[in-house]
């Protein structure tokens, strides 16, 4: 009895998440699963390059494994194959193991290191943001205006955190990904970002930029990005150091706006009437 109400039970577990995997795929597809795409140049010529290598790894899986079937199928005993005992060996086969390995190596790498040239290429940026990284939030200097935006978690998401607020975080939008000051930006203009940190180190990870850098104390790390003027929007990250007990309350909120946008919002918190936040006590 226990094993047919288990067996039951199995079955119709299997059969309802086999019903909702159509759903699930409609609604997400392979965008959920793979790589995000960006909406940068870099992001995207990131994503290029591990499709690239994903698929490359794909066709030695389908030569290795069926080669390894080919054998098991043909060469097994109920067909009369028999063991190797000469255990003889071909230079030809040796030479051919190892300089195709080293020319896929090669050829993945000369792009790989191209990209990475491409993506270290800070010159010439049109807006300069110091990034200050604080347990647990961020501090965005916009260089040469008097603009400085202190960033944390949305109250809302800090108060479905609590353990007894009694608050669903399903029901809170953006999740623990969401904050009370974002950091805007134009689209369509190179943006350099100078990374540090104040205490410990942070990591600042926006995926649809394809800006990941460690801030860390006493250094400045430098990364810039371009967002395609036709993508304005709100992109979202998070602290990805694990940098002490409120590692998890430490989002990235990007809104790209249009240049005219961007210098009106800048006019407007560069007014001296316009209240500027001062860096937080309280920690989550």
């Amino acid at each position: 009895m226990k094993r047919a109400r288990l067996g039951r039970l199995l079955g119709s577990s299997v059969l309802g998440l086999a019903g909702r995997l159509p759903l699930a795929w409609g609604a997400s597809g392979w965008d959920e699963l793979n790589m995000p795409r960006g909406v940068t140049s870099a992001s995207k010529s990131i994503y290029a390059l591990h499709m690239m290598a994903l698929w490359v790894c794909v066709g030695i899986a389908v030569v290795v494994f069926g080669v390894m079937i080919w054998s098991l199928i043909f060469h097994r005993k109920s067909r009369g194959a028999v063991p190797d005992v000469t255990l003889t060996h071909s230079t030809k086969v040796e030479v051919v193991w190892t300089t195709v390995p080293v020319l896929i190596l090669v050829g993945m790498a000369i792009p790989a290191a191209r990209l990475l040239v491409k993506i270290n290429n800070n010159t010439d940026p049109q807006v300069n943001i110091r990034v200050t990284g604080f347990q647990w939030g961020w501090r965005y200097q916009y260089l040469g205006t008097t603009v400085s935006v202190i960033s944390k978690i949305s109250a809302s998401s800090n108060a479905a955190s609590q353990l007894h607020s009694g608050i669903r975080p399903t029901s809170v939008p953006h999740y623990l990904l969401s904050v009370d000051h974002q950091v805007v930006v134009p689209v369509g203009e190179k943006v350099r970002l100078l990374i540090t940190s104040i205490d410990v180190i942070h990591s600042w990870w926006v995926p649809d930029l394809g800006v990941k850098r460690d801030a860390i104390p006493g250094y400045i790390n430098e990364a810039s990005f371009t967002i395609a003027a036709d993508r304005p929007g709100t992109y979202r990250g998070q602290c990805t150091e694990l940098c002490g007990r409120g590692h998890a309350y430490m989002p990235i909120v990007v809104r790209a706006v249009t240049p005219a946008a961007y210098q009106a919002w800048l006019k407007k918190h560069s007014s001296p009437r316009a209240r500027r936040p001062r860096t937080p006590r309280q920690r989550p």
